[in-house]
Order: C-alpha cells, then sequence, then structure tokens
C-alpha cells in the first residue's frame, strides 16, 4: 500500500472509527500522539496491515503536525515567492507566485480533513468570530497579518473555499522601484503628497498592490501626527508610533453587535486624528470622508475597488447618493471633486508586474462647472510577446498640478523644473 493511500485510510479512521474530533483539542500534543498511535495499531489489526515501525512513526508525525499546526498549508505559508492561496475544496489548491497563477500540488485527505485545517487556523489567529453550517464565511487574519477569507457549503458547492491574502514585508520606495511598479518622478510626487497631507484614493481590481503601495507610502507620513487606521480585515502595517488601529466587527449569530466602517470613522472624528486612513470604502463611509475633509481633516487615504480613475470617481460619487442624502448629483461630484486631490490606479498585467498606470489630479473647474481628472502620469504599454512580457514606460503632462499651492502652503517643495518634462523618469 502505498503512503498516501495508507495514510488517507488512517485519516478516514480516525474521523469514522474514533472519538477524534471529540477529543483532539483536549489533549496535549503527546497525547494526541498516543492516541494516533493506538488507533493505527487497531486499524492494522482490524485490516490485517503490516506496517513497518519507521512508516508508523512518519505516519504518527505527519497525522498529529496537521492537527496542532497548518498541516499541508505550512510549506505554502513559509514560502516567501507564494503571495496567494487559493483552496478551492480539499484536492485542488492554487497558488499565485510572482504574479502568475499556478496549481500546486498540495492536497488535504478529505474535505473533513480541511475544515479541521480551517478551524485550526481560525483558532489559532485569536479571532472571536465562528465559521460553520450556520456561519459558512468568514474573513480573519493570521498572526502574521496573512488575511484569510473561509467560504463553506452551502454557500459553496465544491466543499471549503479558502483564500489566503500571504502577509509580505513592507519594503521600501526602492523596492518598488526596481521592481517597476513606479517611475521615480511618481514615486517623489506621492511622497511629497504624503507629507503635505493630500487626500489620495488608491484603486485597482483586488490583488493588484493597492494596500501594498499605501503602505509604503505611508512612512513618508511625519512621525509627530496622529494617525487613526480603519478596517475591516487589518491590512495596514504603518510604522509610526502613534497610530490609533480600529477594526470593524461582524454581527453575532443573532445578527446583533455589528460595528461597521462608518461606525468607526464617525467616532474616529472625535479622537483628535491628523489623518485617517481606510483599507477599504465600500458604501456610507465614503460621504463621511468627504465630509470630513471638507471641513479641514486633510490627508485623508482609502482604497476603492475600480477598474480605473473614471470608475473609481463614479464610485465615489454613487456611494455618497446611496446613503441617501438630500444633495443633488451635481453637488455631490463637485464636493468629491474638491475634496479628492490624487487618484493613483494600479493593475497587474499579464507579466506578473504591478504597475502604477495613472497617477491622476483631480479638480472641480468652476468655469465649465465639470469635474476635471488629468492623468500627470500614465504607463503606456507597446509591447506584450508570447511569454506575457510587458514593455513600456511612462509619460508625464508638463504643468503644474492644481494642488501645487498645497505643496508650497506646507513647505513641501519638489526639484526644480519638476513639471517641465514628459520624462517620468
Amino acid at each position: 500500500m502505498e503512503h498516501d493511500e495508507l495514510k488517507q485510510l488512517v485519516h478516514q479512521y480516525l474521523l469514522k472509527k474514533t472519538d477524534f474530533l471529540k477529543v483532539k483539542d483536549t489533549m496535549t500534543d503527546d497525547q494526541l500522539r498516543v492516541f494516533v498511535d493506538k488507533s493505527i495499531t487497531n486499524l492494522c489489526h482490524e485490516e490485517r496491515i503490516d506496517l513497518p515501525t519507521s512508516l508508523r512513526i512518519v505516519l504518527i508525525r505527519e497525522l498529529v503536525s496537521a492537527v496542532v499546526s497548518l498541516g499541508p498549508l505550512r510549506p505554502l505559508l513559509e514560502d516567501k515567492t507564494i503571495t496567494e492561496i487559493m483552496i478551492n475544496g480539499y484536492n485542488t489548491v492554487y497558488i499565485q507566485r510572482n504574479g502568475k497563477i499556478e496549481m500546486c500540488n498540495v492536497k488535504f485527505t478529505t474535505n473533513e480533513h480541511l475544515l479541521h485545517t480551517i478551524q485550526k487556523i481560525l483558532a489559532a489567529s485569536g479571532s472571536s468570530r465562528r465559521v460553520d453550517e450556520s456561519s459558512p464565511y468568514v474573513d480573519f487574519s493570521l498572526p502574521d497579518g496573512s488575511r484569510v477569507n473561509v467560504l463553506l457549503p452551502p454557500c459553496s458547492l465544491i466543499g471549503p473555499v479558502v483564500t489566503i491574502r500571504k502577509f509580505s514585508d513592507i519594503g521600501t520606495i526602492d523596492d518598488l522601484l526596481n521592481k517597476k511598479m513606479l517611475s521615480k518622478k511618481m514615486a517623489v510626487l506621492l511622497i511629497a503628497g504624503m507629507k503635505a497631507k493630500l487626500n489620495i484614493v488608491f484603486c485597482g481590481a483586488t490583488g493588484t498592490g493597492k494596500t501594498t503601495l499605501l503602505n509604503v507610502l505611508s512612512r513618508h507620513i511625519p512621525s509627530h501626527e496622529r494617525i487613526i487606521t480603519i478596517e475591516d480585515t487589518p491590512e495596514l502595517r504603518l510604522m509610526q508610533k502613534h497610530v490609533v488601529t480600529l477594526q470593524s466587527k461582524a454581527p453575532n449569530i443573532e445578527g446583533r453587535g455589528a460595528i461597521s466602517i462608518r461606525d468607526l470613522f464617525v467616532n474616529s472624528l472625535r479622537m483628535r486624528p491628523d489623518r485617517i486612513i481606510i483599507g477599504e470604502v465600500r458604501g456610507g463611509e465614503m460621504l463621511d470622508m468627504i465630509e470630513s475633509i471638507t471641513s479641514g481633516h486633510s490627508g485623508s487615504l482609502a482604497i476603492v475597488h475600480a477598474d480605473s480613475p473614471e470608475d473609481c470617481f463614479s464610485r465615489m460619487v454613487t456611494m455618497m447618493l446611496m446613503t441617501g442624502i438630500r444633495l443633488s448629483t451635481e453637488e455631490i461630484i463637485r464636493q468629491v471633486a474638491r475634496a479628492i486631490d490624487l487618484i493613483v490606479h494600479i493593475e497587474l498585467f499579464p507579466d506578473g508586474v504591478r504597475r502604477a498606470v495613472y497617477v491622476t489630479d483631480v479638480y472641480y473647474d468652476e468655469k465649465i462647472r465639470q469635474p476635471v481628472l488629468d492623468h500627470m502620469f500614465e504607463f503606456k504599454q507597446e509591447l506584450q510577446d508570447e511569454l506575457g512580457n510587458v514593455s513600456g514606460d511612462w509619460t508625464m503632462k508638463p504643468r503644474e498640478p492644481s494642488f501645487y499651492k498645497k505643496l508650497t502652503k506646507r513647505n513641501v517643495p519638489l526639484p526644480d523644473g519638476f513639471f517641465n518634462s514628459t520624462q517620468a523618469e
């Protein structure tokens, strides 16, 4: 009998013929090893299997490891080249490495094994949330900061579905430049924007690097500022000392006790913030953010899921309209355009490289009574070869942006002649 076949047989025996699921969490690691050893002895006796001692030791170690640790997930989580793990049922696991998705040979023995691993991970995370048939989905973070999403039947028809966005080192601006995420001039401008308390929105699809870019740029927020971060799942990792982190709360099983992003934002305004950072804006908190900016709370940073700067602007307007605010659409558009200084749009390209495609100046033109989204920087793709490798370069508009006065007012200088060239490097 092959090793994997025998391992699966032992695992099924533990689940069906013993009290394994009931007692596993009450045992020490040593007690668990003894329990598994006895179960293997009973199985071998019932099935008349001649099991060598060396193989028995290996089986015990692997099965106990699957219970007390992360089991098959451990090597994937320890591999620093992997940025995302996608589990579609017990026997199908995909990973994202260097921006590209590939199938890997890691498998769980059964959906029950996968569910048990999920429960162990959730318990180890310290989260108070639960996931089972009555509450079949959950978001939480691992101790290292990796983000986990779980969806169970009956919502999923293929068994437990798990997506893990792995924690990665924040890095520096130089790291992003080396990875070709930004041009040098873009980096200089965005760093200046951080120092001058510009209101900046980062947009793009899932997994494009929005949070990564925000984390790196946030290092340039002056250390004396009081920063409040608001998220539903912790992903922001600021290096400053004076940071207050707030997290929303899901409702309990009775549907009570929920604390929304909007609730936290309103409360944060009473906490004397120098700036507020929202991990992801999805709804009515957009209204609160725009109102706080227009009332003097500059330096707001936020993330919005959108396919372009134009779509991002439209989504912000829509989110405000959905609150039922008694303002005309034209007035809401005007407020958004006057509040937001920059939109930074990021995309994941076929070659696995995440690039800031647009850095867009946002303002309201009072003469024509229209919002203006002017792409200061734009990545222009030239070629894509058969392997998916992309070539291209950034261009820059040679003009002063609408927020230039804010830079000078807050004494944040840019190099002489910065806006006089179309070269983005």
